[in-house]
């Protein structure tokens, strides 16, 4: 630590005591080249009433003597909301209000994606011996094997996630063909009948070949009352399997070195019942997802260790 650094917190401290340690927030005291209020509500009232752009409403906040970039103009559409003319009415009051993809009941939305993640060879891959090494070297010729293809180099990880409990299901497979991703429905259908999901309403999943196809389809509106593929390049409409495939990825696939793919595979099983029975969940305040269902195929619980 800086002598300087240690003389401000020093001061401090004794000026105002232990409150004075307490971390301050970083925002200026002051911005001087902020917009005021009063030209925001010029920025909002030409864009209401008039569906100005923002390269627009920029050239008649100079003619009334305010110089502000189109760009800065654009930003404070954004905040307001009104960054697209066609969120807005022609009487200047808005279209569409933001809203969350919320399930009202257990199987009312079940999410589906995969995730492809390289395939780990036996001894392990370059995070265990390092870029360059030989096993570095053997996993890239088999991702580009004539007789494998990508198959022989990455395993596809199907997850199916129900949005009302965020109870999840994961399996390590070779492809994600549309045989595949059916036998994989099929068990991640029959797992949630265990946890008492006996009814699934909707079946969500984004616009892959797998599940675009014409098996897929029949399968999934067989099974469920629904089938919605998402909107194209639009990930966060399925976010609730998004953001669990990045939980999964952040604590368990890049948290530690594996030796094998069969290792990695059975350490998912595992994590997989700690996800559902033992780790706390924000939308199940603070419990894990299980508890948000009446039954389970296990009743040990966090709250039981």
């Amino acid at each position: 630590m800086s002598r300087a650094c240690l003389s401000k917190w020093r001061a401090r401290h004794g000026q105002l005591g232990e409150a004075g340690l307490v971390d301050r927030s970083s925002a200026p005291l002051r911005s001087p080249t902020q917009l005021s209020d009063d030209l925001v509500a010029r920025i909002e009232q030409l864009r209401r009433d008039r569906k100005y752009s923002a390269a627009r409403i920029a050239l008649e906040l100079a003619t009334d003597g305010h110089q502000v970039s189109v760009r800065t103009v654009g930003r404070w559409l954004a905040r307001l909301g009104i960054n697209h003319r066609r969120h807005l009415d022609v009487d200047g009051t808005d279209l569409r209000r933001p809203g969350r993809i919320m399930a009202r009941f257990p199987g009312h939305m079940i999410h589906l994606d995969v995730k492809k993640v390289g395939r780990i060879p036996d001894g392990g891959g370059w995070r265990a011996h390092g870029r360059g090494s030989a096993q570095h070297r053997a996993t890239g010729r088999a991702k580009t094997a004539k007789n494998g293809g990508a198959r022989a180099g990455y395993v596809y990880l199907h997850s199916a996630v129900d949005g009302f409990s965020r109870l999840a299901y994961t399996e390590p497979l070779d492809d994600e063909t549309a045989a595949t991703t059916i036998a994989f429905f099929a068990r991640a259908r029959a797992f949630f009948a265990a946890h008492g999901i006996g009814r699934i309403v909707r079946v969500i999943t984004d616009n892959g070949p797998n599940y675009r196809s014409t098996a897929f389809t029949r399968t999934a509106t067989a099974l469920a009352a629904r089938h919605q593929r998402t909107r194209p390049y639009t990930p966060r409409h399925n976010g609730k399997v998004e953001r669990y495939q990045r939980i999964l990825a952040d604590e368990l696939l890049y948290a530690r070195t594996w030796t094998s793919e069969a290792q990695r595979a059975r350490a998912l099983s595992i994590w997989n019942i700690h996800y559902n029975y033992h780790r706390p969940h924000t939308t199940a305040g603070g419990r894990p997802p299980a508890s948000r269902l009446r039954a389970g195929v296990t009743n040990v619980m966090a709250s039981n260790n």
